[in-house]
């Protein structure tokens, strides 16, 4: 059933002004000295404010474009907040950690991941498959959401973009809190190889050259969005779900592959996007205070408790 209410609040709005108010007490409090945070604030507020006037304003009843206004609104914010985090990356140190994320893995692991794949198991084939796939990952998002968009199933997206907000919010805030750079700038010396492919390698490169923020490693939002959007297609277009499966084994391996990410990364962003999409479905039917009988059959399994 879809409420009529232009005023009405779903999970991601609280998310988003959440998150913008949050960063903005914490460049308030932490950030010195302030007035190099003039972007930041002035962007967590304007999102502040942005928010408001599209809840209590723009109706997804009144009309398709309405609705995609409406419901589609936070995912068109995602790089801008992304690029946000570069600004804020040192609110608390003043360095990278990489150092101490580096030691741990090797203790773990008995070799640095990143350089054993160097020196033992690079190749050009490998790295365009591990390219492609991982190249997928700036469809996915906007792909998911249109194609439910187009579905009409307005419910799904609320859901799932509630879990993707979740998972995006928590690992920015884990950025600043444990500033990593990576690989491919933390062992740039120690490469004996460059990593070379034929074409979705140069893609990958330039879309990261041109807009990647040095840092924000830990987590890996790729793999954790993309197992967001895995587990939603598992758990309602199940034939779609498993189509997407091998792309996002080789997104995971294509991040440590290709020297962005250390695996450390991507287990702890596997286990944000999890956690958050588990949270999701447990209590989205709380916090919307909707019962199964408000919702069509999809969206009632949309919500239904695992």
């Amino acid at each position: 059933m879809t409420n009529k209410t232009p005023s009405r609040s779903y999970p991601f709005d609280y998310l988003v002004m959440g998150y913008c108010t949050l960063m903005v007490l914490l460049i308030l409090v932490l950030g010195r000295p302030l007035g190099e945070y003039f972007w930041e604030l002035a962007f967590y507020i304007g999102t502040v404010v942005l928010a408001f006037v599209i809840r209590r304003y723009v109706d997804e009843t009144r009309g398709r474009l309405h609705a995609f206004v409406r419901l589609l609104y936070p995912a068109a914010m995602f790089t801008l907040f992304y690029t946000a985090t570069g600004g804020t990356m040192f609110l608390l140190f003043d360095h990278f950690l990489d150092s101490s994320l580096v030691t741990f893995e090797r203790a773990l692991f008995g070799v640095n991941l990143t350089l054993f794949i160097d020196q033992h198991l690079l190749n050009v084939w490998a790295t365009e498959i591990f390219s492609l796939t991982y190249f997928c990952y700036y469809f996915m998002i906007p792909g998911f959401l249109i194609i439910l968009f187009v579905r009409k199933d307005y419910e799904v997206i609320k859901i799932s973009l509630t879990a993707i907000c979740l998972t995006f919010f928590v690992s920015y805030l884990l950025f600043f809190l444990y500033p990593i750079e990576g690989p491919r700038y933390f062992f740039s010396g120690s490469y004996i190889n460059a990593v070379e492919g034929l074409l979705f390698r140069h893609l990958v490169e330039m879309v990261i050259n041109n807009g990647a923020v040095r840092g924000g490693c830990m987590p890996s939002t790729h793999f954790a969005v993309s197992l967001v959007i895995l587990m939603h297609c598992f758990r309602l277009y199940r034939r779609i779900g498993w189509s997407l499966l091998p792309i996002n084994v080789g997104l995971a391996i294509g991040t440590v592959w290709g020297r962005f990410h250390y695996i450390s990364d991507v287990f702890v962003g596997g286990a944000i996007g999890a956690i958050a999409t588990l949270i999701v479905w447990k209590y989205y039917e709380r916090w919307t205070q909707k019962t199964s009988r408000d919702m069509s059959p999809k969206e009632s399994e949309a919500v239904r408790v695992s």
